[in-house]
């Protein structure tokens, strides 16, 4: 009976399951298609052209958009009914940072749409609806996740998980529309500087797409051709972020969500001013330092190398104390005895695997600039502090990764229980007295105490004892004995809770420090300070273009894992 009883729900869950390989299938086979679409372009395939892929990304936003309509719709019209949420999905900072980079990604497509009217003579038709399009999409799906990012859907799944998964991967496909038309204007002045640093050697062929007519308002091109590659870094952050709400807003259809409450976890400034102080200078002078590196390279040989090495001692001292304040946590961790909440959590599983996988990037890098300054007949002074960076870059990854890791597995700290039992022991004439007040009489008592008033249960008297017929000296002798066990009590719980709150105070600055020196290192290779390109060591050792591919590849995930780290770092500080 009982296994009769199990056979429909086990075999309900298969249509579920089926429901969800089909359409990750869908998404994975409509993600293949645009990334060869984008890879014909790029490498100028006969018969493939801009329009082509234009006109692909903007059919899958235009059915992205009747989706989420249907939705909102029918979401609409089910107000009424209470609907399961994901508590730790769509937190409110992270909605509130994809809405900053949507601000700005509409601002680039209005420099789009400027820049198609300037050159409308000699532009495809579909160069001018791209920003448009991509404009609604922007300003819908914003709406979208800030109303149902944390919905768990049990209604018309099958057809809801491909909805979604059809939104997870158009944003992924236009993250890497951004990524290769960034990455393509970030290779065309790499190959006019290295000229500059004396390697003629290698062939200066100019990967253009510009329009082969000229610009109606010179001025106005020129702001919007620009700006435009300045606001790119915005735009592939919103999209990467976008695909990871939505995805787990897949991966939570259907679940069976656990009702209990989420505690709110608000950031707040106060105790973490040593950490943003020295966070704020790292910030700072990373500014500074992208803008002479920008200003300073290809000027001249000698120029370029002193940007080099001033990069490079920079952020070697940036990095060690990032691993400094890395290895400092984990010893804390350490020294506490807390559990790890292993509970079911899409939205932290994801975290974890986006660390992780996101920092192959860069550690892929690194060993690569390992490897030639290894392996190179020649070294230029400059290249040898590419070493200690890049060891660097890969011990701080590995100990941050560790970090924020066990920092969101960690289960938030509860109530002291010392406080809610308290036991007066008073041992008068060879008896015990034994006393377990309730816990609000001991939490009012604390109250009186830090108001100065001290309540009658630590001046040694019981409220309301029976034992009115006392003598003077007996009760002298209990408020004595009783004084003195409350005091040692006392003492040891504050004494307790002030190393408890030190630590919380060292990791909360420690987690403010990192999220700003996160901030920090995403900024140069988002706005085109890249050594890796200017560098020219490992383009001699392992070639030009081997060498540029990988670099192109590897580049997109090390700065999404910046900004990735930041944002979880933020979530750290709210958690300590």
């Amino acid at each position: 009976m009982e296994q009769a009883a199990g056979c429909p729900a086990v075999g309900g869950s298969y249509p579920q399951k089926n429901a969800e390989i089909l359409s990750s299938q869908y998404g994975i086979n409509l993600f293949l298609a645009g990334l060869l679409l984008t890879f014909a372009w790029a490498v100028h395939a006969v018969g493939i052209s801009k329009s082509h892929l234009l006109s692909y990304l903007i059919t899958l936003m235009l059915i992205q958009l009747l989706w989420m309509l249907w939705y909102l719709c029918r979401s609409c019209t089910q107000r009424r009914l209470i609907r399961d949420k994901d508590t730790h999905a769509g937190a409110r900072w992270l909605k509130c940072g994809i809405t900053l980079f949507a601000v700005i990604t509409l601002i680039l497509d209005s420099f789009k749409i400027g820049y198609y009217i300037d050159f409308s003579n000699c532009l495809s038709p579909t160069e001018g609806i791209f920003p448009v399009t991509h404009a609604v999409h922007t300003i819908l799906q914003v709406y979208f996740l800030w109303c149902h990012a944390k919905d768990v859907i049990q209604s018309f799944k099958t057809l809801e998980r491909f909805g979604v998964i059809h939104s997870v991967f158009t944003n992924l496909l236009l993250w890497t529309n951004g990524v290769l038309t960034e990455s393509k204007h970030q290779l065309n002045e790499h190959k006019e500087r290295l000229i500059t640093l004396g390697f003629g050697n290698i062939t200066i062929v100019l990967d253009d797409h510009a329009p082969q007519c000229n610009c109606t308002t010179t001025t106005l091109c020129s702001i919007f051709s620009q700006g435009i590659y300045y606001l790119y870094p915005f735009n592939i952050e919103y999209h990467i972020l976008a695909s990871t709400m939505l995805y787990v807003l897949w991966k939570n259809i259907g679940r069976k969500v656990e009702h209990h409450q989420q505690n709110k976890t608000p950031f707040k400034f106060h105790g973490i001013t040593v950490g943003m102080i020295f966070g704020l200078m790292v910030l700072t002078s990373t500014i500074a330092i992208v803008v002479v590196y920008l200003i300073q390279i290809g000027g001249s040989r000698i120029k370029s190398e002193l940007a080099l090495t001033m990069f490079y001692l920079h952020a070697i001292f940036v990095l060690a104390l990032m691993c400094t304040a890395g290895i400092i946590a984990l010893l804390i961790y350490r020294l506490e005895d807390r559990s790890l909440d292993n509970s079911k959590n899409p939205a932290r599983k994801l975290d974890a695997e986006l660390l992780v996988g996101t920092a192959a990037g860069s550690w892929l890098l690194s060993w690569g600039s390992i490897l030639a300054i290894i392996c190179a007949q020649g070294h230029p002074k400059y290249t040898w502090y590419n070493l200690p960076y890049s060891v660097l870059v890969i011990i701080e990854k590995y100990i941050q990764n560790l970090f924020i890791i066990e920092s969101i597995h960690r289960e938030q700290e509860k109530a002291n229980d010392d406080i809610k039992t308290l036991r007066i022991v008073t041992i008068s004439r060879g008896s015990t007295l034994s006393l377990t007040p309730l816990y609000k009489e001991v939490y009012n008592g604390r109250a009186a105490r830090d108001s100065g008033d001290e309540p009658c249960l630590f001046k040694g008297s019981i409220c309301g004892r029976e034992n009115d017929g006392a003598g003077v000296a007996k009760e002298e002798t209990f408020q004595d004995n009783s004084l003195v066990m409350h005091s040692a009590s006392d003492f040891s719980f504050y004494g307790r809770n002030s190393v408890t709150n030190n630590k919380r105070r060292i990791l909360k600055n420690i987690a403010a420090f990192l999220f700003l020196c996160n901030l920090s290192l995403w900024i140069p290779p988002a706005f085109g300070c890249r050594p890796e390109y200017d560098n020219g060591l490992e383009e001699i050792v392992f070639g030009f273009e081997p060498w540029i591919i990988v670099v192109n590849l590897a580049m997109p995930f090390s700065i999404f894992y910046r900004m990735h780290s930041a944002a979880s770092l933020f979530e750290v500080n709210c958690k300590t």
